[in-house]
């Protein structure tokens, strides 16, 4: 590809991300109704959200089950600075995206020397350790939790309990954001990292890649994001507790939008996010009961039947129409 159409292709994808994203800025214009907005914020949220373990799963190569770690580590902190020392959570959010981006890479010192399911595992692991002493500290509220007191809608302390609207436009703004930074990153010097650590770590050291430093700098950048979702969503529901914005769930939610969507992709945890999230809500609310078993069954069978017909995802349905309309 020579540089003018390198250049177009950047282009055409930040037309077609201002389109769709104008686009999803009109819809509560035409939605009322508070339950579906509330699919609409929480679809947002988890875009973000797989668009941040995107960039260490899915570019990188690196699969992480423990990201709810990082969510929780955002949510915690963020309630705690404000319901115990009155920090707003604009900066509580800064703070626990810093937080979680230093322990990334503490944690990817011993983590990053293992390979393939041992890394997987370690990741669990980690985050499992994490949820079990999380119940047991008495004073971020153990295993019942911190309710944050509402104290009347305001921009400054990101509270609206008279709507929706302020919620899904700060998602939207964290899934642009999200998208963004992958955008940027995808054809920079990093991204091109870690696309090769990604095929074949040994052969992108002998060509002068710091592997060790690539996959740190994806887990920082991912783990940062992600606890600034961890944040939102605990000013948005105004309680946390360890099993809601730690437990194993949320990492299985973060990653099933990219792998369905197309992992590696800029658009893949987009899509896969807007097909999974709705059928979890939905299952939830019509089926009965908390959801989990029921809405797993599903869209884990959608997941099986499209990587058996689309082991790239479903984006991958579109490159296959460019490259049929182009021959």
């Amino acid at each position: 590809m020579d540089a003018a159409s390198f250049v177009q292709r950047r282009r055409r994808q930040l037309a077609l991300a201002a389109v769709v994203a104008i686009a999803t800025a009109l819809i509560p214009l035409i939605v009322k109704d508070v339950y579906i907005q509330n699919i609409l914020v929480l679809t947002l949220m988890y875009a973000a959200l797989s668009q941040s373990w995107n960039i260490l799963g899915g570019y990188c190569g690196q699969i992480s089950l423990g990201h709810a770690l990082y969510f929780g580590i955002g949510a915690y902190t963020t309630t705690i600075l404000f319901t115990k020392f009155g920090v707003l959570p604009w900066f509580g959010m800064l703070g626990g995206g810093a937080i979680s981006a230093c322990i990334a890479m503490a944690l990817g010192y011993p983590c990053f020397r293992l390979r393939g399911h041992y890394f997987v595992i370690a990741t669990i692991v980690i985050a499992e350790i994490a949820l079990l002493l999380v119940q047991n500290w008495g004073w971020a509220g153990a295993a019942l939790g911190i309710e944050i007191p509402v104290r009347g809608d305001s921009w400054l302390k990101f509270q609206f309990t008279r709507s929706k609207l302020p919620y899904f436009y700060f998602a939207l703004v964290l899934a642009s954001i999200a998208w963004l930074v992958t955008w940027w990153l995808e054809d920079s010097k990093w991204g091109f990292w870690w696309r090769a650590v990604k095929d074949n770590p040994d052969a992108a050291e002998s060509l002068g890649v710091v592997v060790f430093n690539s996959k740190m700098g994806a887990a920082a950048v991912s783990a940062f994001l992600t606890a600034v979702g961890g944040s939102f969503f605990a000013q948005y529901v105004a309680y946390v507790d360890p099993e809601s914005v730690m437990g194993f769930h949320l990492s299985l939610l973060m990653a099933l939008p990219a792998v369905l969507g197309g992992i590696g992709t800029l658009w893949g945890p987009v899509l896969g996010a807007v097909i999974l999230i709705p059928l979890t809500e939905l299952t939830r609310s019509f089926i009965g009961g908390s959801g989990r078993g029921v809405d797993l069954i599903v869209y884990g069978t959608l997941i099986v039947l499209i990587s058996l017909a689309r082991p790239t995802g479903l984006i991958g349905l579109f490159s296959r129409q460019r490259k049929a309309a182009a021959r």
